[in-house]
C-alpha cells in the first residue's frame, strides 16, 4: 500500500471520536489503496464490521482529517452475511452494483482492528465464485455493449458505435481480469491491474485498442476489431453477422395519428411529434424484423438515422435474435438510459392537425406533458365546433333583428376564437371567457399573437344595434376568425352546421384527439364526448354506428 499500517492507526485513531462509536467493531481499509492503487486524492475509506445483527445505515460519514478526506462506513455482520448471499443466490439474476461493489471493496480490504473478526466475515464468501459472479458481471456488460455497438453501426452511426465499442472492451477486459484475481470494480485503475496480471497477448491487444483514437483506425473498422477481441477475451454472444439484430417493442410506447401528422406518446408523460419523412420512416417499421430488413422497407437514405434516433429515444428497442432487448450500460458511471431531447421551441404547440414539426425528419419532443397536450389539441378542437355554431347563432339572430342575441353571439364568437388560440399555446386549463382577452397577455409576443390581441379587445366591445352594424360585424368576426385560424393551423376547419359532410369531418377530427385524451385520462372538453368514443367516432344514434 501507498500508506503504512501505522499511519493508518493513527488517522483512525484521529477519526473515531467524531463518530457514534459502535460497540464491538473490527475496523478495515477498502477502497483503491488497500488494493494497492491509489494516490495523494485517494479517499481513505475505513469499513467497521459491527458482531450482531444491527441494521446499520449504508450512507458513509465524510471527514476531513490532517488535510485527508477520511469515509467511515459501517455494517453489522448479519448485514454482510446477507449481501454475500445474494451475490451467490442460485436464480437470483445479475447482482446490483452497488452490492457487488460492497462486497468486492470488503473482500480486498486491510484490517486494521480485530483481525479474527475480518477473517471470519471474509470466509463467508468463496474467492473463486465470487471472481466468477465478477467475471460474469462485466462479460454480460460487455456483450450488451458490443451489441449495440454493432446495432448502431449497421445504422450508420460509426463515430458512437465506436464509443460504444471502446465501453465494450474495457467491459470485457475487466471480465478476463476478474477471473485471474483482479475484481476491483472501479474502471480508472485497469492500467494498474494489467501491469499487475503481467505480460499477456491479450491485454497487449487492448492497450493499442483501448480508445478510437489510440488506435488509429477508421470507425467502422475499430468496431470490427473490438469486437473480434472481445471474443477472444472470452465474452461469447457478440460476433458480428447479418439477421442477429431486430427491431423490438419498447414498453408504453404507443402511435397516434391526428390528419396527417403522427405522434408518439412515451410513458404516457412524453409527446414526440414526427416530420412528413421522420412518420414515413416510422410508419414502415415491424417489430420482429431484422435491421436489414427494416431499413430496406424505409426504402430511404436517411432512414438509418431515424431508426437511430427511435433507438436513442426509448421509442424503439433493438434485440438480439433470441435472447430478447439489447440493454448496453456503463457500469460505475452515470445511468444511461432513454435520451430527452430539449423541448420543442415551436410555437404554437398544438394545432387542429397536430403538433408543430421543425423539418421533414422532425423527432421533436412537444414541451408540454401528453395529458396537458391532448386536454389543450381537444379543446382547440371544441372551440373551433363552439366558434362555427355561434356564427350560426348570429346570423340567425340578425335574420329577424335580435340585436341583443346578435351582440352575444358576437362576443361568444371572439371569446371562443380566442380559447382556441390559447389552447394552441397549451394554455390548459384556460382562464374564465370573461378574462380570454386579458389573459392573451400570456402569450409570446409576435406579428400575429399582436394582431389578434389588438383586433380582439376592439371586437370585445363591438354594438349590433342595425342591420348595417350587424352585417360589418359579421364581416370583422369572420376576418377574424380567419386569422385566428390561420395562426393555430385550423385554417381548414369545416363549417361544422352547415351539412353531413361538414358534420361528419368535424366529427373525424374531434374523434382523433379524444382517442389520445381518453388513453391518457385528460379531462374531456364536454361530456358528450365520451358517447363519441364509445361509436367509434359515429354519431351514436345513427343508422351506421
Amino acid at each position: 500500500m501507498i500508506l503504512s499500517e501505522e499511519y493508518l492507526q493513527n488517522l483512525f485513531d484521529k477519526a473515531f471520536p467524531q463518530i457514534r462509536s459502535v460497540a464491538g467493531c473490527a475496523v478495515v481499509l477498502e477502497g483503491s489503496i488497500a488494493e494497492g492503487f491509489g494516490n495523494s486524492s485517494s479517499d481513505i475509506d475505513f469499513l467497521l464490521i459491527a458482531d450482531g445483527d444491527a441494521e446499520l445505515p449504508t450512507m458513509p460519514s465524510l471527514l476531513f482529517v490532517d488535510g485527508r478526506r477520511v469515509e467511515i462506513r459501517a455494517r453489522s455482520v448479519r448485514q454482510v452475511t446477507e449481501q454475500f448471499a445474494a451475490i451467490t443466490a442460485v436464480g437470483a439474476g445479475r447482482p446490483a452494483e452497488d452490492l457487488l461493489n460492497r462486497c468486492q471493496r470488503l473482500l480486498g480490504s486491510f484490517p486494521l482492528r480485530d483481525p479474527e473478526l475480518v477473517g471470519r466475515v471474509k470466509g463467508l464468501m468463496s474467492l473463486n465464485d465470487f471472481r466468477a459472479a465478477v467475471r460474469d458481471w462485466w462479460a454480460h456488460a460487455a456483450r450488451q455493449s458490443i451489441r449495440y455497438a454493432l446495432a448502431l453501426r449497421r445504422l450508420g452511426q460509426e463515430r458512437e458505435a465506436a464509443a460504444w465499442t471502446e465501453a465494450g472492451l474495457l467491459q470485457a477486459v475487466k471480465a478476463w481480469a476478474a477471473d485471474r484475481g483482479e475484481t476491483y470494480l472501479e474502471p480508472k485503475w485497469l492500467p494498474l491491474q494489467l501491469d499487475r496480471i503481467g505480460d499477456d497477448p491479450l491485454s497487449a491487444r487492448y492497450r493499442p485498442l483501448a480508445s478510437l483514437d489510440v488506435s488509429g483506425l477508421g470507425a467502422a473498422e475499430y468496431v470490427s476489431a473490438g469486437a473480434r477481441l472481445t471474443a477472444d477475451l472470452g465474452v461469447s454472444g457478440a460476433a458480428p453477422g447479418s439477421g442477429r439484430i431486430t427491431v423490438a417493442r419498447a414498453g408504453e410506447v404507443t402511435t397516434w395519428q391526428t390528419g396527417e401528422r403522427v405522434h408518439v406518446v412515451r410513458g404516457r408523460q412524453d409527446v414526440f411529434v414526427l416530420g412528413d419523412r421522420a412518420a414515413r420512416v416510422w410508419r414502415s417499421l415491424v417489430f420482429g424484423r431484422t435491421l436489414e430488413q427494416a431499413l430496406a422497407a424505409a426504402g430511404a437514405a436517411e432512414a438509418g438515422p431515424l431508426i437511430a434516433q427511435f433507438l436513442r429515444f426509448g421509442l424503439i428497442r433493438v434485440a438480439w435474435r433470441g435472447e430478447g432487448p439489447i440493454v448496453p450500460g456503463m457500469p460505475l458511471a452515470a445511468p444511461s438510459g432513454d435520451v430527452t431531447p430539449p423541448p420543442s421551441t415551436a410555437r404554437p404547440v398544438v394545432g387542429v392537425g397536430g403538433a408543430t414539426a421543425v423539418g421533414a425528419e422532425a423527432v421533436d419532443l412537444v414541451p408540454v406533458p401528453a395529458r396537458r397536450f391532448s386536454a389543450a389539441a381537444m379543446t382547440l378542437v371544441w372551440s373551433n365546433v363552439v366558434v362555427e355554431n355561434a356564427r350560426e347563432d348570429l346570423i340567425g339572430a340578425l335574420d329577424r333583428g335580435q340585436w341583443g342575441v346578435a351582440q352575444l353571439s358576437a362576443r361568444r364568437i371572439v371569446r371562443f376564437a380566442l380559447r382556441g388560440l390559447l389552447s394552441a399555446y397549451a394554455v390548459n386549463p384556460l382562464p374564465p371567457d370573461s378574462e380570454v382577452v386579458l389573459r392573451l397577455s400570456l402569450l409570446p409576443a409576435g406579428p400575429d399573437v399582436d394582431g389578434i390581441r389588438a383586433r380582439a379587445a376592439h371586437l370585445e366591445t363591438l354594438t349590433i344595434g342595425s342591420t348595417a352594424q350587424g352585417a360589418g360585424a359579421l364581416a370583422s368576426l369572420d376576418d377574424f376568425v380567419a386569422l385566428v385560424r390561420g395562426a393555430t393551423g385550423a385554417g381548414g376547419f369545416p363549417s361544422s352546421f352547415d351539412s353531413s359532410d361538414g358534420w361528419r369531418r368535424t366529427l373525424e377530427i374531434g374523434y382523433d384527439w379524444l382517442r389520445l385524451g381518453a388513453h391518457l385520462d385528460a379531462d374531456l372538453p364536454i361530456d358528450e364526448a365520451s358517447d363519441l368514443l364509445a361509436n367509434g367516432g359515429a354519431q351514436p344514434h345513427a343508422a351506421s354506428a
